[in-house]
């Protein structure tokens, strides 16, 4: 059967259309998605503003015609941690549904650590042994370790590229503000690394977008090469490489591998936090995984079906 699985990230609006069949992973037919950087759309008081209310509606919209040109018997829709933070996320899903047709679910911090650690344990399998798994998004940062399919821990801190930017790095990477965020970052982790740091995992992970762009500045093999090259975020290459993007201007940054245009400026914030990540959990590298929260949806939504991955 052919799904679509519709994710409104704090940094991108992303629909990806997949097949599935029992016994198969789920493959990738169709992509389509929009950075809308609704987390750096909140207003002053907390909610998410007209323009970015307007641009959600608009993608939406959008998907459901890229959904049923591509032949979708169902769309799962869903938003994390931009939509979840803003004060009048009531008004605004209720507003795009009514314009699109769409229920977009709002998911807790704590699914989209526990979804993304489904998707990583199905990609790498039992042999990996206990998981640590990180996720870096616009809005959060997730966290979780396991076994089995279920984490153990499964945590979400308000630690996203784009919301750090936005709230720490707005007027330039000024060293007082840097070593700032620093410090809030590195704070904030180690007050939940407690029980990370209990039971060692046997395989440290990370997921999507940000850990993908980093591991990729510090060497990692280029998208074109395929999923099922190896790819590692190097903790030591990561902290030599720091200093030099806090030198970067914006449109340099954006030159580097990897990096998009529309996340540029927030790759600093994200090595802020994945530097954080590998020192705090002494970790030489993280193993960068193709599958995360996307996947982990459409692989749920498969299991209640009766249609494993």
């Amino acid at each position: 059967m052919r799904l679509g699985v519709l994710d409104i990230g704090s940094n991108t609006g992303h629909l990806l259309v997949v097949d599935a069949s029992g016994g198969a992973a789920p493959m990738p037919a169709y992509s389509h998605k929009e950075p809308l950087r609704l987390a750096e759309q909140l207003d002053e008081s907390g909610e998410l503003a007209k323009a970015g209310v307007r641009a959600l509606s608009e993608f939406v919209a959008s998907s459901v015609r890229v959904a049923e040109d591509k032949g979708c018997e169902e769309m799962l829709g869903f938003a994390t941690s931009a939509v979840r933070d803003a004060g009048n996320s009531e008004k605004v899903l209720a507003r795009v549904k009514d314009e699109t047709g769409v229920d977009i679910e709002v998911l807790s911090g704590e699914d989209e650590a526990r979804l993304t650690f489904l998707a990583v344990r199905r990609w790498f399998g039992w042999s990996s042994g206990r998981l640590a798994v990180f996720d870096i998004g616009g809005g959060s940062l997730e966290f979780a370790i396991g076994s089995d399919e279920r984490p153990d821990v499964a945590q979400s801190l308000p630690l996203g590229a784009g919301r750090l930017t936005r709230d720490h790095l707005s007027q330039g990477l000024e060293p007082d503000a840097v070593r700032e965020l620093r410090r809030t970052i590195r704070a904030t982790i180690a007050r939940d690394a407690g029980p990370m740091t209990r039971f060692p995992a046997d395989h440290a992970v990370a997921t999507s977008k940000t850990f993908r762009s980093l591991a990729r500045i510090c060497g990692a093999a280029p998208r074109g090469d395929g999923p099922l090259v190896r790819r590692v975020l190097d903790a030591a290459t990561l902290r030599e490489m720091l200093p030099k993007l806090l030198e970067m201007s914006v449109d340099e940054v954006a030159e580097l591998p990897g990096v998009s245009a529309s996340r540029a400026h927030q790759i600093v914030a994200g090595a802020l936090v994945a530097d954080a990540v590998t020192d705090l959990f002494d970790l030489p590298e993280l193993e960068i995984c193709p599958w995360a929260l996307r996947e982990g949806i459409l692989l749920e939504r498969l299991s209640q079906i009766g249609v494993r991955g």
